[in-house]
C-alpha cells in the first residue's frame, strides 16, 4: 500500500472510491468518544447480526493504533490479499467479509508511529481498494475520538448512512459522547442513536443485574439532544469471553441480557434505516457520489 501518490494518482483512487461506494447500500459509522466503552464489541455484533439475517455485510477497521476486529473475529494471523488498486478483504461464510488494517502483516507487537497525512493516505487507500463487491451494510469500525482516522472515513464515504455512537453510563463518557455527537452535527452526518455499554452487571451465578457504573445517561444524552436512544447493554461476561475467542455474542445460540439487548440494538438500527429510506432521507448522500462532488481533503 503506497502512502501518498501523484495528482493523477489521487484523481484515479477518488474515482475508485466513487465506484466502490456506490456498491454498497449503507454504510455505518461506529464511534466513541473515549476508548474502553466496547465500541468494536458493538460493530462486530452489529455486522455479525446483519450478515445472519441474510444481509451481504462488510467489516472495516480502521483503527491503526489498535485494530481489535481480527481477535474478535478470531481471524488473528490470517492476511488480506492485495494486487495494484485491488485489496481482497477476509470472507467469514457467504454473507460477511472482513478487512482490517490489523490484517496487512504489520507485527502486531509494535507501535505505528505515524503522522496524520499517512493515516489519511491509508484510509484512502483502503476504502477505494478494498473489493468488496455489492453490501447491503458496510459496518466501519474508528479508533476512540474525532481524529485524523474519523475525519476521513467523514470526509471520504460521503455517503454513509448514519453514526451509531456508543458510550458507557459514566458521566466521563456521555461527556465525550456528546464531543462524538457534535462532530456528526458538524459534517452533516446522521446519528442513527446512542447505545449505552456496560450499564450494569450481570452476575453470572443468578442472572441479576446490578448498575456498577450508573446508569440512564445514555439516555438521558439522547433525549436532551433529541437523537435516537437505541438500548444498554449491560457487562455480561459472556460478552467478553465470546469476544476474546473470536465468537461474538450474537453468533452463538446463548441467550442472556445482554444477547437480548444486542439484538434489539441491531433491531432498531435496521428500522431507524428502513424508515429514513423510505422518507428519502438518503438521495442527499447518494447524490454525493456523482462524479462532481469532490470530498474535503
Amino acid at each position: 500500500m503506497s502512502h501518498g501518490g501523484t495528482p493523477e494518482e489521487q484523481a484515479a483512487l477518488d474515482q475508485r472510491i466513487r465506484e466502490k461506494l456506490s456498491e454498497i447500500r449503507y454504510p455505518i459509522m461506529v464511534m466513541s468518544g473515549k476508548g474502553g466503552v466496547g465500541k468494536s464489541t458493538v460493530a462486530v455484533n452489529l455486522a455479525v447480526a446483519l450478515a445472519e439475517r441474510g444481509n451481504r455485510v462488510g467489516i472495516m477497521d480502521v483503527d491503526i493504533h489498535g485494530p481489535n476486529v481480527p481477535k474478535m473475529l478470531g481471524i488473528e494471523g490470517r492476511l488480506i490479499e492485495g494486487g495494484e488498486n485491488r485489496i481482497e478483504p477476509v470472507h467469514l461464510g457467504p454473507n460477511l467479509s472482513v478487512a482490517s488494517l490489523g490484517l496487512i502483516g504489520q507485527d502486531p507487537d509494535q507501535a505505528i508511529v505515524w503522522r496524520g497525512p499517512m493515516k489519511i493516505a491509508l484510509i484512502r487507500q483502503f476504502i477505494g481498494d478494498v473489493a468488496w463487491g455489492p453490501l447491503d451494510y458496510l459496518i466501519i469500525d474508528t479508533p476512540p475520538g474525532t481524529g485524523d482516522e474519523s475525519l476521513t472515513v467523514a470526509q471520504t464515504i460521503v455517503n454513509l448512512a448514519g453514526a451509531v455512537v456508543v458510550t458507557t453510563p459514566q458521566d466521563v463518557s456521555i461527556l465525550d459522547s456528546r464531543k462524538s455527537l457534535n462532530f456528526a452535527e458538524k459534517l452533516k452526518i446522521h446519528v442513527l442513536g446512542i447505545v449505552e455499554n456496560m450499564s450494569g452487571f450481570v452476575c453470572p451465578c443468578c442472572g441479576t443485574i446490578t448498575s456498577i457504573f450508573s446508569e440512564g445517561g445514555g439516555k438521558h444524552a439522547a433525549d436532551s439532544l433529541g437523537i435516537p436512544f437505541l438500548g444498554s447493554i449491560p457487562l455480561d461476561p459472556a460478552v467478553v469471553t465470546a469476544g476474546d475467542k473470536g465468537n461474538p455474542l450474537l453468533s452463538t445460540k446463548t441467550t442472556s441480557p445482554a444477547h437480548e439487548a444486542l439484538n434489539k440494538v441491531v433491531d432498531l438500527i435496521v428500522a431507524g434505516i428502513a424508515a429514513r429510506e423510505a422518507e428519502g432521507g438518503y438521495e442527499r448522500e447518494r447524490k454525493r457520489l456523482s462524479p462532481e462532488f469532490r470530498p474535503e481533503q
